[in-house]
């Protein structure tokens, strides 16, 4: 996944099928459908890959059981499906994780154990295990450090966990193996038109300064919070059909969730659920769901909803976490539909659906949607898509897509580390093998080599320090201060492998330390 040889690709080519904006869960989903019927797809990413909403998600593969209390049936469905699949074609990155739901009242047991038998119903043969009534010694053996006042037991259910940014340029790298051409750093500044349809883009190299004009039967609109404005480059009254949602999430040492169960917090105090969940060796706990007026790239936690995790996750914890415990903060914002009419307010009861709106100019737009849907989101873009288009009636083929660097999930486990490298991963060790000095590691508190330093930026697409450090590896969100130490080392390496100058990698750390200040609390 060269960017030269790809930003030479996207200049010279004369026409394509498909052009996606978007380098998110949703526009490299698309990519993927795309470019397996055999479409010549274009994705252009303005930023890094994942750089907003998709490399903050809670990180779990789920139906989601609050939607299930909701009574979003079909919600819930499609999800259980989508995250058997994820499990089916990454195995290297999506993994079965169990749930502790405690119960502190003797009502919670039926209630909730019904509740989850539904959910194992609704998942058929893609459940991934059987939930069930746990005693309270067995809740206790498990999760060791559970708040034990009045405890009566727990229900056990069992959801997927995977890495965000990680499945992100998996799914980069899989649709470039499948001929699309998918760049980052690459911004839409227009809409092209011809007798009033959309017939491309322009963009701009933002490493070079250079401008493009591109040409498409299709353009997709999958830039996720930021759609509106994409919309607005085509139609200036264009209404709006985002409604920005903030999620936070804190991360504590591993000492806080002893154990390899993560809990369920059934009943928060603004009604929606909360997960302490560990990941990476670490702990996070997390979300919130704020409504907010604008979109942000790089959007900060409010005092309140550190202050609203803090309070929840202590109900159930024995010992207490406190702001000075926490290593990391960071925040995402969901691209909800925005309902008729609707102009901020609470976002929890907002469906996580997905729509494709198509303008009076025929660009298409994706809004809405959940990790754990993407797949199917892409495949309904595409089919809308590709008719706008007039493209050749072509069927979807990722239901049992193998992503890149698929790995038997039967083949023996990988050193932490490397495991998200799935079949990658011995070609990492070669690296290291010509180079032992690369088995380093970036910090005693973080679990990468800087041999994901070198890769990354010779096979990921990987274009600065932040890239490296916040999705490349997720050094950042696991222990910002960590991370700001590891920053030298590995821009200095960075530069080495791009070609630039101590200058450059000096300006590297001065930014990136700037940034993780901001996920400090």
């Amino acid at each position: 996944m060269k960017r030269e040889k790809l930003i030479k690709q996207a200049a010279e080519t004369e026409h394509w099928d498909v052009i996606i904006a978007g380098g998110g869960a949703t526009g490299l989903g698309v990519a993927v459908d795309a470019a397996t019927r055999g479409y010549k797809t274009l994705l252009l990413e303005a930023d890094d890959f994942s750089k907003g909403t998709s490399s903050r998600s809670t990180k779990l593969v789920h139906g989601g059981v609050r939607y299930l209390e909701q009574g979003d049936i079909p919600l819930v469905l499609e999800a259980l499906r989508e995250r058997g699949l994820m499990h089916q074609n990454a195995p290297h990155l999506v993994h079965h994780l169990s749930f502790f739901i405690p119960r502190y009242q003797w009502w919670e047991g039926p209630f909730f154990g019904i509740g989850l038998k539904v959910y194992d119903a609704l998942a058929g043969k893609l459940n991934l295990s059987p939930s069930r009534l746990v005693s309270r010694e067995e809740t206790i053996a498990r999760i060791p450090n559970i708040e034990q006042e009045s405890l009566l037991g727990g229900v056990e259910y069992f959801d997927g966990q995977f890495d965000d940014s990680r499945l992100a340029v998996t799914l980069a790298q899989t649709a470039v193996h499948h001929g699309a051409c998918v760049l980052n750093y690459t911004r839409v500044t227009g809409i092209t038109k011809k007798n009033g349809l959309t017939k491309g883009v322009e963009f701009t190299d933002v490493e070079s300064g250079k401008k493009y004009s591109v040409s498409g039967s299709v353009v997709i609109n999958a830039t996720g919070i930021f759609a509106d404005s994409v919309r607005l480059m085509d139609d200036p009254k264009a209404a709006k059909a985002v409604q920005p949602s903030q999620g936070v999430h804190l991360v504590f040492d591993r000492s806080f969730l002893q154990g390899d169960s993560a809990i369920m917090v059934p009943h928060t105090d603004d009604g929606r659920v909360l997960f302490v969940i560990p990941w990476h060796g670490k702990v996070l706990v997390g979300t919130t769901d704020t409504a907010m007026e604008n979109p942000e790239i790089e959007p900060r936690a409010m005092k309140d909803e550190i202050g609203f995790i803090l309070r929840n996750a202590a109900r159930y914890l024995a010992r207490d976490p406190k702001e000075e415990d926490i290593l990391s903060v960071f925040a995402g914002q969901r691209p909800l539909v925005r309902p008729p009419g609707k102009d901020g307010g609470a976002t929890k009861a907002i469906s996580r659906n997905h729509e494709v709106l198509v303008s009076d100019s025929g660009l298409v737009t994706i809004v809405g949607g959940k990790w754990t849907t993407y797949r199917k989101m892409a495949e309904d873009t595409v089919d809308q898509a590709a008719t706008l288009g007039g493209l050749e009636d072509r069927p979807c083929v990722t239901t049992n897509l193998q992503l890149h660097g698929w790995r038997s999930p039967n083949a023996p486990a990988l050193p932490q580390g490397l495991d998200v490298y799935g079949s990658d991963a011995d070609k990492v060790q070669a690296l290291i093998k010509e180079d032992p000095a690369l088995a380093e590691l970036l910090h005693p508190k973080l679990p990468y080599m800087l041999a994901a330093v070198v890769w990354g930026a010779r096979h990921e697409q990987a274009r600065t320090l932040e890239d490296i450090l916040s999705r490349r590896t997720r050094a950042l969100i696991l222990d910002a201060r960590a991370a700001m130490e590891a920053a030298p080392a590995a821009a200095k390496l960075l530069a080495h492998e791009l070609g630039h100058d101590k200058e450059w990698a000096e300006d590297q750390v001065k930014q990136f330390t700037q940034l993780a200040e901001g996920y400090l609390n």
